[in-house]
């Protein structure tokens, strides 16, 4: 059993070097090539004076450097920190300086961006360019970094408690949060979620998402356990997703609802429904509209619906069995994880009454980089803990409202922050996105709520115009009033040609919401 990051590497290396772990682009890697380019490049870290706990940053697409470069961390006992390719030099100037990083792996047109921002006060010691024709002062080429002999991991210089990884979450306000992950929490979930999905040496995995996101990085890792194959996609337009996973006959699929929403009105393949075996959805609620859409498109393939956030990874997954019992449902919790709903006090509530979602386990990071602050808000003591436990236990506190049923499976009401209290009653954003969508007259959907004079708030709804058709306020507003009481039913319908995201592929609400908070005239 592998107990540090890197393991998952080494581990599959050995059991099978020659398999591959890798494909970009139409090129393959096996394990053993990466186990060896990693390293490499732990050999080559180590001599520029990357300790253990030092702190790496990597800000490059999907390419075999940048996973060679997560492993390669993690051998030399240093901690890796993915920063979204998709973010602007000031947001990774940010990151750098917020969790004290001290060597930056990237590429010279992006370098020159972040060397721009970051100025004459830099945290960093050395820049390796991955496409840098040579080594100069403190910047290093990717060929010089990876000329040392490769070395595995000298003395256990970490053990499973230690921090392994920092993702920073986009966050709803202020400036981002880094989580700390440890060996274990990286390890946990993916021996768990490959557990559930049955995943198998013979898999290939698609990996459209971030790595900065832990949904996306457990793509690989998922993969890695089981010595299976990875294939890395920078997501640009969703039938770009459809043609890959003919080509390279891809078995499970992870998204997000707005990258599901693209696909499900595409055409499949025939082909596809018969290799892939899966597909999975996390980091927001989908449309049941859209749901039925890919089950009637990939009829032999099994969806996952999950929950999870990034200070716990991944929460509950629903069983495809269930789901045309309860398709609202996000299922129970995964497997080594343990989910309570409670209420304000942490009193346990009772079935089908609404409370907030609190998870406990192996899983629970290990708090906000340097932020003590934030870390007490979302950590906090596990309730209902016995008496005569004298350490107390921390769980993650997650602000969302669940209700369970009497059989223990989990319904989402919403986040506390984004809850519309309109009239006196408390709307669910994405119950009013459900209906939009059932509608068949939007593309994409985000519901929120702006002050009002009288009201206290009333709902706001910004769509794009679907595919093919105009937009038609008129038809919309009569099916919502169909289909929804008069409380829930927009006030205001705002039409765009495509809606905001933020870097991790999700709708970026906060931005709407600021942008439109005065549609009703209600002061501030």
């Amino acid at each position: 059993m592998p107990t540090l990051f890197h393991d998952l590497l080494l581990e599959s290396a050995a059991r099978d070097g020659d398999c591959v772990a890798i494909r970009h682009r139409g090129n393959s890697t096996t394990y053993g090539s990466l186990a060896e380019l990693s390293g490499r490049v732990a050999a080559g870290l180590r001599g520029l004076g990357v300790g253990r706990l030092d702190r790496v940053a990597i800000y490059l697409p999907k390419q075999i450097e940048t996973v060679a470069s997560f492993f390669g961390i993690s051998l030399a006992g240093g901690v890796f920190v993915p920063a979204n390719p998709l973010l602007k030099a000031e947001q990774v100037v940010y990151i750098l300086r917020n969790c004290d990083v001290r060597v930056l792996i990237t590429s010279r047109d992006r370098w020159g961006e972040v060397q721009t921002a970051l100025g004459s006060e830099s945290p960093l010691t050395h820049v390796v360019l991955v496409d840098a024709p040579a080594s100069t002062g403190t910047v290093v080429s990717w060929p010089d970094l990876v000329d040392a002999a490769p070395v595995a991991a000298v003395g256990r210089p970490a053990i499973d408690i230690d921090m392994a990884a920092i993702l920073y979450t986009s966050g709803s306000t202020g400036k981002p949060k880094g989580v700390v992950l440890s060996h274990r929490n990286l390890l946990t979930g993916a021996e768990s979620v490959a557990a559930y999905l049955e995943n198998r040496p013979d898999d290939r995995l698609l990996a459209v998402l971030p790595f900065s996101f832990d949904y996306g990085l457990s793509q690989v890792t998922t993969a890695f356990r089981v010595g299976a194959r990875a294939v890395l996609m920078d997501y640009l337009f969703a039938r770009d997703v459809v043609k890959t996973c003919e080509t390279e006959q891809i078995t499970g699929l992870a998204a997000v609802p707005p990258i599901w929403i693209q696909i499900a009105d595409l055409k499949w393949p025939t082909e596809v429904t018969e290799h892939l075996r899966y597909i999975t959805n996390s980091g927001g609620r989908m449309p049941r509209a859209t749901l039925e859409k890919l089950r009637a498109a990939l009829p032999k393939t099994r969806p996952f619906l999950m929950y999870g956030l990034t200070e716990a990874f991944r929460g509950t997954y629903l069983p495809p069995a269930e789901l045309d019992r309860r398709p609202d449902s996000m299922g129970r919790a995964i497997p080594n994880a343990e989910i309570l709903v409670v209420r304000p006090d942490g009193t346990p509530c009772a079935p089908d009454e609404p409370g907030e979602l609190v998870q406990r386990g192996s899983l629970v990071a290990l708090g906000y980089w340097g932020d003590p602050e934030k870390t007490a808000e979302r950590f906090r003591p596990l309730p209902g803990q016995r008496k005569e436990l004298p350490i107390t236990e921390l769980a993650v506190w997650s602000g969302d409202t669940v209700r369970m049923d009497s059989e223990g499976f989990l319904y989402f009401v919403g986040r506390r922050d984004e809850m519309i209290k309109t009239s006196g009653y408390r709307v669910s954003p994405t119950e009013v996105e459900e209906v939009v969508y059932a509608s068949g007259l939007v593309g994409d959907a985000v519901a929120f709520g702006a002050p009002h004079p009288v009201l206290g708030e009333a709902i706001v709804l910004v769509v794009s115009v679907p595919d093919g058709g105009p937009a038609d306020a008129e038809r919309l507003f009569a099916y919502c009033k169909a289909h929804m009481p008069g409380y829930m039913v927009p006030g205001h319908v705002e039409w765009l040609d495509t809606l905001p995201r933020n870097p991790n592929g999700k709708f970026d609400r906060p931005l709407l919401a600021g942008r439109f908070k005065m549609v009703f005239g209600a002061a501030e």
